[in-house]
């Protein structure tokens, strides 16, 4: 694949990747933020478990490589001590990832609409201190008067305002945390190298629509095979209410006492609720300004064309 490109932000860092050793049957879940990795990290824990009881909480059991409240060697260590096929979290896009054939690497797309509007519901529920402060003892200080933007920490009170800062934002990835531009690079990566055996995307709709077909071609992908039986369990277990009543097992950094409110990360999982706000002319500002950003091939993907 080349070079890596470095990304670099508030949160997590790329670099971090530098010297992990895969193991042949590895999988990434390298997936744009708020596009559905927590439930994709699921659906795979199940998958490879086969079992709705997990052994530990899905956060250690799919550690998120380039995080920068958690020192490098102790998810290196965590990964390095377990037995079971392993599957990685990363927001990283696939070019900044070490590209090696004998892993799967999988994306999940989701309507950017929706994006903004579950970013806008995860940074309300943040503990930014403590997040803040467990990104300095990890990572230092030095760099956040450059990360950390002012919009970050003083946000337009106006939810609608917000909404279009995100899909309007102008930072192409590296130091931004989440924005549209971010969203449609992370998701390019993807579909330059989508026709690769080991390549694979899914989009939040489709498995939203069809859960078990989802969970189905997941198990193809992956080469597992899941006893007919064991099924009807396993799609329960991955739908979102459930996910939502174990929300201490399930929420990402649920560990490091990321949330004020664990539940509230599952806040509602659904589609379309800036329909409420979107008229005639909000529709076509958003169209032109997703044409702007993306292809009209990942475009139509998006849209489910």
């Amino acid at each position: 694949m080349g070079d890596r490109r470095t990304y670099r932000n508030l949160i997590f860092d790329s670099s971090r990747w530098d010297g992990f050793e895969f193991r042949d049957d590895d999988i990434v879940i390298s997936t744009p933020s708020k596009c559905g990795t927590t439930w994709m990290q699921m659906q795979c824990a199940l998958i490879l478990f086969q079992d709705p009881a997990l052994p530990a909480p899905l956060t250690r059991l799919s550690p998120w490589v380039d995080i920068q409240t958690e020192t490098r060697e102790s998810v290196f260590s965590v990964l390095e001590a377990q037995t079971h096929r392993r599957f990685i979290k990363t927001h990283t896009p696939l070019d900044g990832i070490p590209w090696d054939d004998r892993v799967t690497y999988i994306t999940v797309g989701r309507d950017p609409r929706d994006v903004a509007l579950s970013w806008d519901n995860h940074m309300g529920n943040l503990d930014i201190e403590k997040v803040l402060n467990q990104r300095i003892e990890v990572a230092g200080a030095d760099d956040l008067e450059e990360l950390l933007r002012p919009e970050m920490l003083s946000p337009p009170e106006d939810p609608i305002d917000r909404f279009w800062m995100w899909m309007e934002s102008d930072v192409a990835g590296e130091d931004d945390p989440s924005g549209l531009p971010e969203l449609i690079n992370h998701l390019d990566t993807f579909w330059a190298k989508r026709e690769l055996p080991n390549v694979a995307m899914f989009r939040y709709e489709d498995m939203k629509a069809d859960l078990e077909g989802s969970m189905r071609r997941l198990a193809s992908v992956l080469g597992v095979a899941v006893d007919e039986a064991k099924w009807p369990r396993l799609v329960e277990a991955a739908t979102f209410e459930n996910m939502r009543d174990r929300a201490t097992e399930l929420a990402p950094q649920v560990t490091n006492g990321f949330w004020q409110d664990d539940s509230r990360f599952f806040h509602v999982g659904g589609s379309g609720q800036w329909r409420a706000f979107f008229d005639d002319a909000a529709q076509e500002r958003y169209e032109k300004r997703l044409n702007d950003v993306a292809s009209p091939e990942l475009v139509a993907w998006l849209n489910g064309n």
